[in-house]
């Protein structure tokens, strides 16, 4: 039975090697563009952008051979001189846009770009965006159906390592929202209505199963739950807590800073993982005296439900940032939001399947084994999320 806890302990130390050996990969920068799409006139379509400030002025800079774009926005940035930035090198800013989004008639031409009045800064979700908006000439004929593309920020520049565009779109009878990504960087608004959530869909399940902080609270519930009753009842109100904050950023209502949510989801993963040991203190108290542990009471159940809702809440905010929402959209977007929480939804059951019956086999055949790796595991998560917790107030780098 001795090797027992040296085995535990050694694949703690071999997860929190892979965590750490993994996390310069969680500290890229990541980025969110918005295009909306709009009829304009007879043949044309009008685009308008915002996309983060900066990024923009160092890519524009880079790619455009504009040197004093970088200097005047990034380098020797003057207090309230962000509107004569964006006017002053406004060719450059129109030129890395258009040539990085295009609009294409299906089946057709491509649509010519042209400036449509000045570019606006202003922030959206703590962060500095400039908004402008671009008319494409398009051919006639078109009705509506279109083939747009986004390259917007792509890795190759080294400015980020994650970029994705949200379109929406309203034209000529058609609507929709569609997320654009390297691996995805084209749609055409022809396209049906379920082609586009399945796009929302993955993009959920891929925000969930990159989100190593995500998994790991998801993974101290399962470990300190001691039936299946307890895991579904406390998924189901993770679930039923962040998707409603969820859907009430998406609305508009609500809003907090990612400085703010993103530290109080680490704290959340240290506190349920906390949780956890002390109940193992606990009976393990119990046990030397001769007694048999005692069960949890109705109200300690009801107070750990309601901190996961809490944190549920918490985890909702996170997932909104997650495309930095932070104003009321249109409801077909909003439809696209809620398929990409059930993205989100599909991956905890999946690894709630996954992990739940194997542990839950593992405690009435082993129940000594089951237990050491329960603690060691769950004190391993509980280091990584006070760890994330002092990173991410402090503002530091390399945290997921």
């Amino acid at each position: 039975m001795r090797s027992v806890p040296r085995a535990a302990v050694a694949l703690a130390l071999a997860v929190s090697a892979l965590l750490l050996s993994a996390g310069p990969a969680w500290g890229h920068v990541t980025t969110v563009a918005y295009a909306d799409l709009t009829s304009a006139g007879t043949n044309d379509v009008r685009v308008e952008f915002d996309l983060q400030y900066e990024l923009l002025s160092a890519s524009a800079a880079k790619t455009q051979n504009d040197p004093a774009l970088f200097a005047d926005a990034i380098e020797h940035p003057q207090s309230g001189g962000e509107n004569r930035v964006l006017a002053g090198h406004a060719a450059a800013i129109l030129a890395y846009t258009t040539k990085r989004f295009t609009v294409t008639v299906e089946g057709g031409s491509a649509c010519a770009p042209h400036p449509d009045g000045a570019a606006v800064f202003h922030a959206r979700d703590a962060t500095d965006y400039a908004r402008f908006a671009v008319r494409y000439a398009c051919s006639a004929g078109h009705g509506g159906a279109f083939v747009v593309r986004s390259a917007l920020f792509p890795d190759s520049e080294g400015m980020v390592t994650d970029s994705k565009t949200i379109v929406t779109y309203a034209v000529d009878g058609r609507s929709g929202s569609a997320a654009l990504d390297a691996a995805h960087p084209q749609f055409s608004t022809a396209q049906p209505w379920t082609a586009r959530f399945a796009e929302f869909f993955l993009l959920g399940a891929e925000h969930l199963l990159t989100g190593i902080d995500h998994i790991l609270f998801l993974l101290a519930l399962i470990i300190s739950s001691r039936r299946l009753r307890d895991v579904v009842e406390l998924a189901t109100c993770f679930t039923v807590a962040h998707s409603i904050t969820f859907l009430l950023a998406a609305l508009g209502l609500v809003h907090i800073g990612a400085n703010v949510v993103e530290p109080a989801i680490a704290l959340s993963i240290a506190a349920v993982a906390g949780w956890h040991l002390w109940e193992e203190r606990l009976r393990r108290a119990a046990r030397r005296r001769g007694r048999p542990a005692p069960p949890p009471s109705r109200r300690a159940a009801l107070l750990r439900l309601g901190i996961v809702f809490g944190f549920g809440l918490i985890h909702g905010l996170g997932f909104a940032t997650a495309l930095k929402i932070e104003e009321p959209w249109s409801w077909t977007l909003l439809w696209s939001l809620l398929v990409f929480n059930l993205g989100i939804e599909a991956v905890q059951l999946s690894i709630i399947l996954v992990v739940f019956p194997p542990l839950l086999l593992l405690r009435r055949r082993m129940p000594r084994t089951a237990t050491v790796l329960g603690v060691v595991v769950t004190a391993v998560v509980l280091l990584f999320g006070l760890l994330w917790f002092a990173m991410r107030i402090l503002g530091l780098p390399g945290t997921p």
